[in-house]
């Protein structure tokens, strides 16, 4: 037997290598324009969709708090005092909350302004509730004529 070396050959593309890889890099941009063309019009619908689900989320907050502070006035004035406690709580935790989310809130400058003062007599009317006297309807009705100008005043961003 004879030792052969081992020789490396270089195989050199062809016509028919070339026409392949034409072929393939033709197929991959027809795929990625075809791709491009499902994906642009879905990304941007997808994009118009959140924006609505967000604005839709900011009403529901400002909504949800005038529910909350109206429940509590009407509460109140059918001498149900403890439901009426617990929604004002819950309307004056919720709004402060929102307040202090800065520019995430769905409140704009102007509005948290308006709105602050309406904190100043949280202790007072919780306790006027937890008493069960009758001035706490007055002061909760105010209190919901007062957040409804505040709030509703100019638009919620």
């Amino acid at each position: 037997m004879s030792s052969e070396e081992p020789t490396t050959a270089t195989i050199e593309p062809g016509p028919r290598t070339d026409a392949r890889l034409k072929r393939f890099a033709i197929a991959a941009l027809v795929l990625l324009i075809v791709f491009l063309l499902g994906f642009v019009p879905m990304w941007t619908s997808a994009r118009w969709r959140a924006a609505e689900r967000d604005e839709a989320r900011a009403s529901l907050r400002v909504s949800t708090l005038q529910n909350l502070i109206a429940n509590a006035a009407i509460d109140a004035r059918r001498g149900e005092y403890e439901p009426a406690r617990q929604a004002a709580s819950e309307f004056l935790t919720s709004l402060q909350t929102e307040i202090d989310r800065g520019a995430a809130s769905v409140f704009n400058d102007s509005q948290k302004t308006s709105l602050r003062p309406l904190m100043d007599g949280r202790d007072d009317t919780i306790t006027l509730l937890a008493r069960s006297d009758p001035a706490a309807a007055d002061r909760l009705v105010d209190l919901f004529v007062r957040y409804r100008q505040a709030a509703l005043s100019t638009p919620a961003r």
